[in-house]
């Protein structure tokens, strides 16, 4: 990644876990049009990061939730 996308990941991360903390959803909007004022590029950048990580998660959870229901079925303990 160049050097825009490494800083917007980094932002995304940051906003994310601070989205978890505070549960204040409007943060990524905040950010995003602060970032857009001087820098469009940078904005975009940030919204794909929070997008994609975003979806990762969800993802993530389904995986996690199919295991469980997998092990459940099968008398196993979940984890």
């Amino acid at each position: 990644m160049g050097v825009t996308e490494d800083l917007a990941d980094q932002l995304a991360q940051d906003v994310i876990k601070a989205i978890e903390v505070t549960g204040d959803q409007d943060l990524v909007h905040e950010v995003a049009r602060t970032l857009g004022a001087t820098s469009q590029t940078a904005e975009e950048a940030f919204l794909t990061s929070v997008r994609v990580r975003r979806a990762n998660l969800q993802a993530r959870e389904l995986v996690a939730g199919k295991l469980q229901a997998f092990k459940k079925a099968r008398g196993e303990q979940p984890e």
